[in-house]
This record gives C-alpha cells, structure tokens and sequence, in this order.
C-alpha cells in the first residue's frame, strides 16, 4: 500500500538517474546547449534583412562631374558598393549572370551635354532581383536619391534644373524578377533545403538503424569494402532526391508560374553533385553517432545553419563578412546559386562552374572523412 502513495525520495531518485543518462549521453547534451547559442549568434548577429554595401559596377560613358556625384552619392547611402568600372555591356551582362555584383549603372554618352540643356537624360540602373528582398530597400534609397544628389552641383546659373522634375530620367531595370515575385525566390529554393533536410537526415540513419537493428554484424562479415557500402546507400537516395525534384518543380510551374528559362539537363547535372554532398554528410553522421536520436541531433545541427546562412530566407549580402565565410563552405549556399542561375537566369556551364567546384570540393573532403571512419566502426 505504501509503494503507492507519492514519494519525494523515489522522485528525486528518478531525476537522479535522467541527471546520469545525460552525463553518459555527453552528445545530446551538447546539442541542448550549442543549438539554443546557435540560434541565438546566427539570428542575433548574421541574420539581416536589410543588406548594405551591395556590388555595383558602372559602365560610364560620360566621365563628367555630374557622373561623379551620382557615383558618390550612391556610395554614400551606404546601399551601394562601387566594385570598379566595366567596359561594356557584355561584360555587365555577364557579372549580373554570374551574381557578382547586385547592381550595374549605366551613365550614356553625353549624359551631362543633355542634362544641362534640361533634355533630362536616362541614367539606366539594372538590379539582379532574383531575390527581391536584397535590392527593395536599395531601389528605394536610390529613387529618393535621385532628388537631392545634384544638389550640389546644380548651383547659380544651373539651379532652375534642381527643381521638379528632377535633372536627369532614373530608369530601373529589376532583371530576372521584374515584378518582384517572391515565389520566384523561394519556391526554387526549396528544392535545395528539402533535399539537404531528407538527404542528410536519412542518410545519417542508414549506419545507426544498421547498429540499432543488430544487422551490422551480417554487414560487417561480408565481403563489401567500405566504398561499396558507401555507394550502395548512397544511390538509392540520390534516385529519392531526384524523385522529390521533380515533383517540386511540377507543382513550381503549375501552381506558382515559375519560369524555366535554363537547361533543366543541366540542373540534373549539377543536382547529382549537391545530393551526392548532402548523403556523404549523413554517412559521415552515421558512422559518429551511436543511435539514431544522436544521428537525428547531428543532421538538425548541420541542416539549421545550412537554412540560415546561405540565403535561402534572409539576403546573403545581408550578413557580416564572418557568417559569410561559413555560409560558403555549405552546398546549399552554391547550389542555391545554381538554382536560381538556371531557372531564372538561363545560365550555362561556364557560369555555374563557380559555384558547382565549391560543392565537389566539399563532397570530395567530406566522403574522405566518411570512408575513413567506416574503416574506423569496420576495425
């Protein structure tokens, strides 16, 4: 009767042994306390919505100080980043294709010719806005700009130009996204981050269910090498990834009109090496932890910087220089690159191959580490 009745003793007897699980699960709580700091360094510190100093290059046809001022003055909202001169409008083309620089201005022969004979000349800005949140602010700033930034110059003889309407014509050109289409952003997007979600998360369950399951011992007794093992756990995956691309690009086009301007061939090219990356990952998790609780804790681990850092949901130019340095060792940051180029821009080879080395690379190091600890659990 009385073992019935509560108990402090037998409760804090209980809380005494979780108190020991925990010590003996080192791994997990780690992981309770890193993902709360996490959290908190990557949304206090590297998440902005509001980038400044964006790229911007000038075509300058017309070298006079009015030209200057414009320059200067766009320098100084602290939106614009002059990154240098280009010399043409192949080139420009070229750096907005690539994403090298977010803006390019164009200033047209004779712009200060025109604009003191009051004919109001054209300055041209064209905007990457496959991401519309990283150039609205921007665009924004820069119409306001378009006001004021003569003030200076147009003194005297020259003041009636300052009035309305303002001296000179500012024409925006958001490339890629005219109507700034956030679906065209984010429905692309998520066939990085669900496949680098499901690729690693599975992946990283494959070895530990083997362990948990006790049939890693009939694995073990085969004659199958460490990079046979690897491959055949692996392939099946990558077919489920292509599987899930599908349908998200199906239900992108169907439901959301998202235009496919690139090479869907070539997507499938460089999807096999981001998947590729993402299962190494899992494999690599699998081989370190020693359940699938653990397994499941590492791939959130990798997976939340991964969605946070490689501008999937903020603007990547958005964050500090160091949250950039790691967003660019994840795939998903490059493929995310890729993705958009492709769909929205109609890249070829020779410009996603920037981005698509950077995810070979990592694939390369990571299933290097993956093989090795498979030997390690195999010894």
């Amino acid at each position: 009767m009385s073992t019935r009745r509560y108990s402090p003793a037998r409760v804090v007897a209980i809380m005494a042994k979780e108190f020991v699980q925990m010590r003996r699960d080192r791994l997990t709580f780690a992981m309770m306390v890193a993902i709360p700091i996490m959290q908190l360094i990557l949304f206090g510190y590297a998440i902005n919505s509001d980038p400044r100093s964006l790229p911007t290059a000038v075509l300058a046809a017309d070298n006079s100080v009015f030209s200057r001022s414009i320059v200067r003055g766009m320098e100084n909202s602290g939106y614009f980043r002059i990154v240098g001169g280009i010399a043409d409008e192949a080139q420009a083309e070229r750096l907005l294709a690539q994403g090298e620089v977010q803006f390019v201005v164009t200033i047209p022969e004779q712009f200060s010719r025109k604009l003191l004979r009051g004919e109001r000349p054209v300055l041209l800005v064209e905007a990457d806005a496959t991401d519309p949140s990283a150039t609205s602010n921007a665009i924004t700033t820069l119409i306001n700009l378009n006001q004021t930034v003569l003030a200076r110059d147009l003194l005297g003889a020259l003041a009636p130009l300052a009035g309305q309407p303002p001296a000179f014509e500012l024409r925006i050109h958001r490339r890629y996204n005219p109507e700034g289409i956030t679906q065209y952003n984010i429905v692309p997007g998520l066939i990085g981050t669900i496949l680098t979600m499901t690729m690693v998360m599975m992946t990283s369950l494959a070895m530990t269910r083997e362990r948990e399951r006790g049939t890693m011992e009939n694995l073990l007794a085969t004659p199958v090498r460490p990079l046979e093992v690897m491959i055949g756990k692996i392939v099946p995956y990558i077919i489920v990834g292509y599987i899930q691309v599908t349908i998200i690009l199906f239900a992108a086009r169907l439901l959301f009109a998202v235009p496919m301007v690139g090479s869907l061939a070539l997507l499938s090219v460089a999807l096999i090496v981001f998947i590729a990356a993402n299962l190494a990952v899992g494999f690599t998790f699998s081989t370190l932890a020693k359940n699938q609780l653990q397994a499941m804790q590492m791939a959130f681990f990798f997976f939340l910087p991964s969605i946070l850092l490689s501008g999937f949901m903020f603007p990547f130019r958005g964050m500090p220089e160091w949250a950039q340095w790691i967003g660019e060792v994840l795939p998903l940051t490059h493929f995310l690159r890729i993705l958009r180029g492709i769909l929205l821009k109609g890249n070829v080879p020779a410009e996603i191959a920037p981005n698509l080395w950077p995810i070979a690379l990592f694939l390369l190091a990571v299933a290097t580490i993956a093989l090795n600890r498979y030997r390690e659990t195999l010894d």
